[in-house]
């Protein structure tokens, strides 16, 4: 099956609608289906063969997709630094259709269909990933993988991770491309034929038994009744092809639990079941706290004491019901934005409130080492002790957390000095070990502070350093009331398929979840409200395919990539030089 060559206003408008259409895949609008027909669109506006053309095509779809994507990032900053990051990611889609236009000229692609569609998806994830390292460390929002959390073709990520699942959904959605094209030829070739047949009376005694019909220009010929036929079943056959490649991952032997969901206790008390029937190494209970601010959006953290006295509130009020029974208490990045260690009335308020719930206390802080720059921790608070464990984030987002090239960017947005202390990154692993309360070993949890539950090595790292369960605390507070929160849900979900393990995703000010190995949510809460809740988790110690494969699906995807790209570009000159000769 071969698209037809699409005109420059019609690839023009498929890009536009395309990036849109991909748009609407993600939350909140959360139409997963229609991550598939993005890909097909963009498929078909890459149409054209023309490299410089197809740049653009790709990156007028990245921008299409990016801008309304990270409108959170104009919430929590201004315009200019909003379109700059969504122009810089749309680059990498544009320069995928330039990689796409070369590699396609390879000769063992040539009219092969379901061979165009597999080298589309390997040469799409391939960017997809180059676009998550690069540059600064990547920036993996907006992967088609996010989009299938809670679908059959998520579930791939059990076996090879946010690779796999994307590559699912570029090969479906390139097939669904093909299959659409066919019959569209299909209804091209019925109506010209149509257009060119004569009446009855004008035809052969004989011909329309034997298939033969005599046109305006030319003798009796065989019908194009047979060339319909198999463009039709080419197209039903693209189109199976891509539901099976989206459906297979059901029959993936996730851990799947039968007890999951809201349990009440026998003293009357809610507790969330997150997959204890599940457990491998025993179970923890664990309290988790979304305190709220009062502002939304920039001066969410304007009144630094305000932030603090909420989540110690909503402590006291788990110790009400739970006090002696938790094993820990979760609080969200910059829970605290004071450092306890240096600040004695922290350190006193987190004292008590450990004290009253029976329990430490996971919180978010800053530091601010004397050698200049400042760390995200997450810091294991126990009553009486202080820190007995510790995490600094690895991975600090560029330009939000850290400003790269300041004095040049400072040229274009007076934003880079919001920042005005540059975060460093932490060397240690990315978990923190949790006492028992019963006395037996130390409880690991794989803590992942924010943005780093996009970044798949991170935590991969995690389990393969023995985390049994998946903590992401997460600060949203300045990105209002956009999709930002359930977005970042999305990709907990993911990571909990990935790992096969139960993860707690617990926000300022929401959107927090709690999440089963195979990544349903069993509750989460709403945006801006105080709010908080007991999870009793499944610990698992268990390595899934996908963490056991670490960067190897990766690197596979892009050495296929490479070679793509090198057969493309030796079968153009070679074509060219046969057109010479």
């Amino acid at each position: 099956m071969r698209l037809r060559e699409p005109s420059r206003l019609l690839s023009l408008f498929l890009a536009v609608a395309g990036g849109l259409v991909l748009w609407s895949a993600f939350p909140d609008a959360g139409v997963w289906p229609a991550a598939f027909v993005a890909v097909a669109v963009l498929y078909w506006a890459l149409g054209r063969d023309n490299a410089w053309w197809n740049l653009l095509i790709g990156f007028l779809f990245g921008v299409s997709f990016f801008l309304p994507h990270l409108w959170w990032a104009h919430e929590s900053t201004e315009a200019a630094p909003w379109i700059a990051l969504s122009a810089l990611e749309a680059l990498f889609i544009g320069g995928f259709g330039v990689l796409w236009t070369w590699a396609r000229r390879a000769r063992f692609l040539r009219r092969r269909g379901w061979r165009l569609a597999a080298a589309f998806a390997v040469l799409f994830v391939a960017v997809e990933q180059w676009r998550a390292e690069i540059p600064f460390g990547g920036f993996p929002w907006g992967r088609l993988a996010w989009t299938m959390a809670g679908t059959p073709t998520g579930r791939a990520a059990w076996l090879g991770g946010t690779v796999a699942v994307s590559l699912l959904v570029a090969f479906a959605g390139a097939l669904l491309a093909l299959a659409v094209a066919g019959l569209v030829r299909a209804v091209r070739i019925g109506a010209a034929a149509r257009a060119a047949r004569v009446t009855p009376a004008e035809q052969p005694a004989g011909a329309a038994e034997n298939g033969a019909v005599r046109t305006a220009t030319g003798p009796a010929t065989t019908g194009p009744a047979a060339t319909v036929r198999s463009s039709v079943g080419r197209s039903v056959g693209a189109l199976a092809l891509g539901v099976a490649v989206a459906v297979v991952p059901l029959v993936l032997p996730l851990p799947t639990s039968a007890s999951a969901g809201p349990v009440e206790t026998p003293e009357g008390q809610q507790v969330y079941d997150a997959g204890s029937d599940l457990a491998e190494d025993g179970q923890l209970w664990a309290g988790a706290v979304q305190g709220n601010v009062g502002e939304p959006g920039l001066g969410a953290f304007a009144n630094r004491a305000e932030v603090l006295n909420n989540h110690l509130e909503g402590t006291y009020v788990l110790a009400e019901d739970f006090a002696g029974e938790l094993d820990v208490v979760l609080w969200p990045e910059n829970g605290s934005d004071l450092d306890p260690q240096t600040t004695p009335d922290v350190a006193r308020g987190l004292d008590n409130a450990s004290t009253a719930v029976g329990a430490p206390i996971l919180v978010g802080a800053q530091e601010f080492p004397e050698t200049g720059g400042r760390y995200n921790v997450s810091l294991l608070w126990q009553a009486g002790q202080g820190v007995i464990a510790r995490y600094a984030k690895q991975h600090p987002a560029p330009f939000g957390e850290y400003i790269p090239l300041r004095s040049i960017l400072r040229l274009f947005s007076d934003q880079v000095d919001r920042v005005t202390t540059d975060m460093i990154p932490g060397v240690n692993p990315p978990y923190v070990d949790v006492p028992s309360r019963l006395g037996q070993d130390a409880y690991r949890l794989g803590t992942i502070i924010c943005f780093e539950v996009a970044y798949d090595e991170i935590i991969r790292d995690a389990v393969l350093e023995g985390a049994q369960v998946l903590v992401i605390p997460t600060n949203n507070a300045s990105f209002g009331w956009t999709a930002e929160s359930t977005q970042q849900l999305a990709m907990s979900r993911l990571q909990a398929i990935t790992t096969g393990r139960a993860a707690v995703q617990i926000s300022t000010v929401g959107v927090s979840g709690v999440i089963t190995p195979d990544g349903t949510v069993v509750r989460d809460t709403e945006l801006f409200t105080a709010d908080q809740f007991v999870v009793d988790l499944p610990l698992r110690s268990s390595i899934t395919p996908a963490v056991a494969a670490g960067y190897w699906p990766g690197w596979i995807v892009g050495g296929l990539a490479f070679v793509l790209v090198v057969a493309g570009v030796v079968g153009g000159i070679g074509a060219r030089r046969r057109a010479r000769g």
